[in-house]
């Protein structure tokens, strides 16, 4: 306890260097201590006492090295290059570590940004197909709609009925409907067909025209054929076209009688109308009248071949 008399900056000051001689103590008890293991101890002893001193701080300021032997050293040595060899593998494992995190982050990086591309390119797909789904096709022309549902009818037709009724058309409408036909159904109706008839078509076939352009010339063909009727109508006779589709679709030998009759009449009519019919037609009539009347048929054929 201080005396009062004693002035205060003496028991600061003197307060001050207890606690420095607290702290030297420690010190100064270590450094003799280690100083007499050193002088009673062997050396690997004493180097093992500098050792641990070595590793206590502050004390290892005032402790020298401990003194090794060459083998020593060397062990030393190779231990302080394991030591740092050590070190150098964890450094770079550490290193590798965070090379590997960062490769990881960039190929995420890299798969979101695929994933993204890709639905962005099947965002543009959608709306592509909306676009083009959008845009109205073009109505199909209505006389080729119409041409097509007749093909089909006359296709479910048998042959033999559908040729004959098929042959009252113009040239270019029989033709547009056999090209919506199949090959098969289109074949078995042209062979029940007159021949001639079959290969006028046949031939426009061959062309290979679009149905447009089919369709166009059976449009054409129909309005000529239309027009032709609204001429004839003005006049009482019948022309020639009339004349060869009435005995045309005439039973041969009917025919035959009629114009064996007619020729009686009038030879010039008579050979006027088997001058309008087709080849087959008036080969068919013909056979038909030299089978009724042969004479008759021999005369009827020298006028048609020019004989008086």
């Amino acid at each position: 306890m201080a005396r009062k008399d004693i002035p205060i900056d003496n028991e600061e000051s003197n307060g001050g260097f207890e606690r420095i001689l607290l702290f030297l103590i420690p010190i100064i008890f270590t450094i003799v201590l280690v100083g007499v293991l050193l002088t009673l101890f062997n050396v690997n002893v004493r180097n093992g006492v500098l050792d641990v001193a070595n590793k206590i701080p502050i004390v290892k300021d005032w402790i020298p090295d401990p003194k090794l032997t060459p083998e020593e050293q060397k062990l030393k040595d190779i231990k302080d290059q394991e030591e740092s060899v050590e070190a150098t593998i964890q450094e770079l494992k550490k290193q590798l570590e965070e090379k590997e995190e960062s490769l990881k982050e960039m190929s995420e990086q890299k798969t979101a940004q695929e994933t993204k591309a890709n639905q962005l390119e099947t965002q543009i797909e959608d709306m592509q197909n909306q676009s083009a789904a959008s845009v109205e096709e073009p109505a199909e022309d209505p006389y080729i709609e119409q041409i097509r549902d007749l093909a089909k009818m006359y296709a479910n037709m048998s042959p033999s009925k559908a040729a004959p009724i098929m042959q009252n058309l113009t040239t270019e409408e029989m033709v547009l409907m056999l090209s919506e036909m199949k090959s098969s159904k289109r074949v078995a109706i042209l062979e029940k067909m007159d021949p001639k008839i079959a290969a006028d078509a046949t031939m426009i076939l061959k062309e290979a025209k679009s149905t447009e352009d089919l369709a166009l010339a059976a449009q054409k063909s129909r309005d000529k054929k239309d027009k032709e009727k609204d001429t004839l109508k003005t006049t009482d006779n019948l022309d020639k076209a009339q004349l060869s589709k009435t005995f045309s679709q005439m039973a041969p030998d009917k025919a035959a009688d009629l114009l064996l009759q007619t020729y009686k009449i009038s030879q010039s009519k008579a050979i006027t109308i088997l001058n309008t019919v087709d080849d087959g037609t008036r080969a068919q009539i013909l056979n038909a009248m030299s089978t009724k009347s042969p004479e008759q048929a021999a005369k009827i054929l020298n006028r048609l071949m020019g004989s008086k």
